[in-house]
């Protein structure tokens, strides 16, 4: 048999035609249903599951207890913290079936879904957006936005490397643990040292 470039538990289940990539690790229990695509270096913790269809970006990491369901897609970074809930289904009933009105919730690079958060389907989650524990998401949440309660507000905005940003000099934000600075406009935020598109270079130090 030819080598996995990846790893999978013996407990765990990816149903072919899946997609795995290199320096992926798949823990305990883990089921990947047909169809999803995983990308490089994730880690999915124990009792996780994938749905069918699943986009999953690279350096993606899934705590346990955590299920991604069809019409879910994960870019590059994400976090996703224990036993956190995403849906698929707003106005669900047993007696229906609503598979073939799956709505779309797009979980954008670099976010974290803190733990037992959940997030309604049919919203986006920014980039490096910070979605605290126990927080319920229903509407879109902004890049770099921190949310908290239920249900969940914005209260301020995050780091790349998860720190909360405060106002200095200017206006401008600076990260106290990588120096980046912020800048709010409009009710947005945006790095001034980073690329947007870019991840975070390895060890987290700036470009």
């Amino acid at each position: 048999m030819e080598a996995r470039p990846y790893f999978v538990h013996e407990s765990s289940y990816v149903d072919a035609p899946s997609d795995v990539g290199e320096g992926t690790r798949i823990w305990h229990f883990c089921h990947v249903l047909p169809g999803a695509r995983i990308g490089r270096a994730c880690v999915l913790g124990q009792n996780v599951s994938i749905g069918r269809d699943v986009v999953v970006g690279d350096r993606v990491r899934i705590q346990n207890g955590v299920s991604v369901y069809t019409g879910t897609t994960v870019e590059d970074d994400v976090f996703l913290g224990p036993s956190c809930v995403l849906t698929n289904v707003s106005n669900p009933r047993a007696q229906l079936d609503r598979s073939a009105r799956f709505e779309r919730t797009l979980l954008r690079r670099g976010c974290t879904i803190g733990a037992n958060a959940t997030v309604v389907c049919g919203v986006t989650v920014g980039r490096y957006a910070f979605v605290a524990a126990g927080a319920v998401i229903t509407r879109d949440v902004p890049d770099y936005a921190l949310v908290v309660g239920v249900p969940g507000r914005a209260v301020g905005w995050m780091s790349r490397h998860g720190h909360r940003l405060e106002r200095g000099p200017g206006g401008v934000m600076t990260c106290p643990e990588s120096g980046h600075r912020y800048v709010e406009d409009g009710g947005r935020v945006r790095c001034l040292d980073l690329d947007e598109e870019a991840p975070l270079p390895p060890g987290g130090a700036a470009r």
